[in-house]
């Protein structure tokens, strides 16, 4: 056998990830915000985008109408484009305005001083810095106050409370270090070890800050926030930093315990716990805190009057752009140079890119969210109970689509419904087998009979875990004590020994 080279023709077939392929992709698992966002920027790079608005006519179509006709009528506007047009004086006269109120920063002024003439009564168009020419809009985000942050609040004390420039640059870095909450989370020796100061007159600076407002910031524990907030009320006494000292025993509702530690009896458990639960234990977050933008749905569903489901997309959450054929055309036969040309071949793929993508885009969200709603029928009608297990796989399927794009689809899209706002990725569920071999349960629907279970218990009668499956396998549903705990834990709900203790206070601080 000889090893010789060879030249061979095969064919074969493979999925090349182009450029305009990953953005393709990219654009797909993008949110509405994220999706505006993205379409703006192009906006602004490609010339041959632009945006079609719901009620204007697309430039492309009016380009195509040729020019506007001339103007007959007297005081519309005039040709300036050639011709001669007169002195300012002559100009004026033939079109009755004043260039010195239309144009008062470009306007051409006669040589010589000129005496400006007082405003006259009532009109006061002159007065004033900054005025907004004719015609245009005030702009009112420029009369709005920037939101102040906690770290503004509290610079504004420091420059009141010490005037020492040593305490003050130890004041505005401890400021630096407060986090959002309001909390120091660096101790006051490595503060001191890297200011190179001593450990007393960063304490005694810190002190100043706790002084502050609002009350409780700069503390370095919760302990320490609501002890400050307790000074500063003329609460805080023995019994209360026992109290303030044992706060695991709080979280756990151990009111036998807390009574050994304080020293005190049940009614003034109660009345500290109460002044305890008055208090602000993250003080920082009154100031500067960001608003969470509101979610915009993709999709909405609504009933239709045979029982059906009518599934559309929000017009709003999709942003609709336009390709300017007729300017690349003008623009084209203007091009002299390669490079030109290349820029506005360019220019034109990626727009024409981008509109099959968007259209494309809003199809396949459609397509999977008409799927989501075909199979979880029976949520939209009788609620979260009625959840039925849905996986990726099963509306891939349905639809003909690949697993990995019904995940980009659902990531970051909502849907609204009469039941309230969802992300798509809430309908799809793990399943849980049932007791009698019939059809499996939702995870969903199951931790929604367990919170049902929990609230609907008594004082008298606290639901265990071990009581909670042997419910759930008697409505059908096998499920381990172990599962029931996690999802428990996941709704946020506390043991049956906390539940029990904290109804037992309730209902001693209901006799009182």
């Amino acid at each position: 056998m000889s090893l010789t080279p060879k030249l061979l023709i095969r064919q074969s077939q493979s999925l090349v990830m182009t450029p305009q392929l990953m953005q393709a992709i990219k654009l797909l698992q993008l949110s509405s915000l994220d999706l505006s966002a993205y379409v703006a920027n192009e906006l602004e790079q490609n010339p041959l985008l632009e945006r079609e608005e719901a009620d204007d006519r697309p430039a492309a179509a009016a380009a195509e109408d040729g020019p506007e006709p001339e103007p007959a009528a007297a005081g519309e506007a005039a040709d300036w484009s050639d011709g001669d047009t007169g002195s300012r004086s002559e100009i004026e006269d033939r079109l009755d305005v004043d260039f010195g109120n239309v144009f008062p920063d470009d306007a051409p002024r006669d040589p010589g001083p000129a005496v400006e003439a007082p405003p006259e009564p009532g009109d006061w168009s002159q007065l004033g810095v900054g005025a907004p020419a004719a015609g245009d809009s005030a702009d009112l985000e420029a009369y709005v106050a920037a939101r102040a942050t906690l770290a503004d609040h509290l610079e504004a004390q420091l420059s009141l409370a010490i005037t020492d420039p040593v305490e003050r640059l130890i004041g505005l870095h401890l400021i630096d270090l407060i986090d959002e909450a309001g909390y120091l989370r660096e101790s006051v020796e490595e503060v001191a070890e890297r200011l190179s100061a001593p450990v007393a007159q960063v304490e005694r600076v810190l002190g100043v800050i706790h002084g502050f407002e609002p009350s409780g910031v700069g503390a370095r524990s919760l302990a320490e926030c609501l002890a400050i907030q307790l000074r500063e009320r003329d609460r805080y006494d023995p019994a209360m930093a026992a109290l303030l000292g044992n706060l695991e025993l709080v979280a756990r509702r151990d009111m036998a315990a807390l009574r050994r530690a304080c020293g005190v009896d049940d009614d003034d458990i109660a009345d500290m716990l109460a002044e305890i639960r008055r208090l602000d234990p993250k003080p920082g977050h009154a100031f500067g805190a960001e608003l969470a933008p509101p979610v915009t749905p993709d999709v909405t569903v609504r009933a239709a009057p045979d029982g059906s489901w009518h599934v559309e997309l929000v017009a709003e959450a999709l942003p609709r752009v336009l390709v300017n054929q007729s300017y690349y055309a003008r623009v084209s036969r203007a091009a002299k140079t390669d490079t030109e040309k290349s820029f506005l071949t360019d220019c034109l793929q990626t727009a024409n890119w981008l509109t099959r993508s968007l259209e494309q885009r809003a199809r396949t969200i459609l397509k999977v969210a008409t799927e989501i709603v075909r199979q979880q029928d029976g949520f939209f009608a009788h609620g979260v109970a009625h959840l039925k297990p849905l996986n990726l796989r099963m509306v891939a399927d349905a639809i003909g689509m690949h697993e990995s794009t019904v995940s980009r689809v659902t990531a970051n899209k909502y849907m609204a419904t009469p039941r309230g706002v969802f992300e798509l990725k809430y309908f799809f569920t793990a399943a849980i087998a049932s007791a009698d071999g019939g059809d499996a349960h939702s995870a969903e629907a199951v931790r929604h009979r367990i919170r049902a279970m929990i609230d609907a218990e008594t004082a008298d009668d606290v639901l265990s875990d071990d009581t909670i499956v042997k419910r759930l396998h008697d409505a059908g549903v096998e499920i381990a004590r172990r599962t029931v705990a996690k999802y428990r834990e996941s709704l946020r709900i506390p043991s049956s020994v906390q539940r029990r203790r904290e109804k037992a206070a309730a209902l001693k601080a209901g006799s009182r």
